[in-house]
């Protein structure tokens, strides 16, 4: 579980370089989430270094999708206002 945390939180991460587009975000975000489930299970099974990594990774994902998610709502929101 520890690896498929990390796996998620990078891929989480990654999601973020996307997130100019609504579907990254989103994805981005549900990844994040699972990251942190998976983590704080394989934390309770036995703490290693790489559950925590998943943790952090996926807790940073989480976070800078949900700003991208939101500035890009607000953006578009902003043009059309405009229009």
């Amino acid at each position: 579980m520890a690896i498929g945390s990390l796996v998620v939180g990078i891929i989480s991460i990654l999601c973020w370089l996307g997130s100019s587009l609504v579907v990254p975000g989103v994805i981005g975000i549900i990844l994040g989430i699972i990251g942190i489930v998976l983590a704080v299970m394989a934390k309770k099974q036995a703490a290693s270094g790489m559950a925590t990594a998943g943790l952090v990774l996926s807790i940073i994902g989480l976070i800078l999708n949900g700003i991208g998610l939101v500035a890009c709502v607000g953006c578009v929101a902003c043009a059309t206002a405009m229009a």
